[in-house]
């Protein structure tokens, strides 16, 4: 069984809040810099990620409205029901420097930590080019 491990990066977006918070709660705009596909059930309000023709299901557990969203997968072993892997998105505004930052949370039982941090480095990089900022 692989040890899960927290993974945290801050990004600095140029982007204002209200037009980068679509991009990371629905299903559409995380399609299109996030997953290769994303579809929502709305029946049960399960997100699928497609990434490589993988499909995994999610739940968003929690949200606040321009501020963050976390997504929980669903168990795809055992003793994911005790530990379930999840990741966070969330949107953070410096005052003092007026600079807006992505904070991402990753608990996964990803084992290479340098590999992962470069998945969300082009994935965020992706967004960037994606609302233009």
């Amino acid at each position: 069984m692989a040890k899960k491990k927290l993974f945290t990066a801050d990004y600095e977006l140029h982007a204002s809040i209200k037009m980068l918070y679509p991009y990371i709660q629905s299903a559409s705009g995380l399609s299109e810099w996030f997953a290769d596909d994303v579809k929502i059930n709305n029946s049960d309000k399960t997100f699928t990620f497609v990434w490589d023709n993988d499909e995994h299901k999610a739940k968003m557990v929690a949200h606040r409205t321009n501020h963050f969203v976390r997504f929980e997968f669903l168990p795809e072993e055992p003793d994911d029901e005790k530990d379930p892997s999840y990741f966070e998105l969330r949107l953070e505004f410096n005052e003092m420097t007026q600079s807006l930052f992505l904070k991402v949370t990753d608990y996964s039982d990803f084992d290479d930590q340098k590999e992962l941090h470069d998945l969300w480095d082009s994935l965020v990089e992706l967004l960037r080019k994606t609302v233009g900022g």
